[in-house]
């Protein structure tokens, strides 16, 4: 009799995820480049609509608590539909502090494109493409991110703190998102 219960209770397990509802929201791809750096691919399902996604991600003043690491806005200028940002992130694997000068800017296409100006880096380029899913209510958002830190740290460890880190981040965006739309539901 047990063992029906357990086969019973097996199959009902692999038909709820096989229906996604327990579908993990974050798929992410950490590796390091041959050509030097590493690169981030992930696809995250938010339970938002993207214009909710895109609010957190572009409010360039607050970036710094999107994330575990420390850091901090010297700079944010808005000039031609672009934004010009000066970064300073003092991370524990690396010491001291290090400098990202970047730009951002919307695509007609819907992403979200940051790229490198300067700074302590070698590359870095960052883009989120947001689109909306089950009639609009949640978010799919496609990430990409190549990072090279000019850095003696070798790429692999950089890659390790890198999926860390990561995971976090999107943790910490939907955990802003579901506040958000509970705020404005309210």
């Amino acid at each position: 009799m047990v063992w029906r219960v357990m086969i019973v209770v097996g199959c009902l397990v692999f038909v709820w995820s096989a229906l996604g509802y327990g579908a993990d929201p974050v798929v992410l791809d950490v590796r390091t480049e041959s050509t030097g750096g590493v690169k981030a691919t992930a696809t995250i399902l938010f339970p938002v609509e993207p214009a909710i996604i895109e609010r957190i991600l572009t409010d360039y003043a607050h970036w710094p608590q999107l994330f575990d690491v420390r850091m901090r806005m010297a700079e944010i200028r808005e000039q031609d539909g672009k934004v010009f940002t000066d970064i300073r992130i003092d991370h524990a694997l690396i010491p001291g502090e290090r400098r990202l000068l970047s730009e951002t800017r919307t695509l007609l296409t819907g992403g979200i494109l940051t790229e490198m100006k300067g700074g302590d880096f070698r590359q870095y380029r960052r883009f989120w493409k947001l689109t909306p899913v089950e009639g609009g209510v949640h978010t799919k958002a496609e990430f990409e991110v190549l990072v090279e830190i000019d850095t003696i740290v070798p790429d692999w460890m950089v890659a390790t703190a890198m999926k860390r880190d990561l995971e976090s981040h999107f943790r910490i965006i939907r955990e802003k998102a579901l506040a958000q739309q509970s705020g404005r539901s309210q």
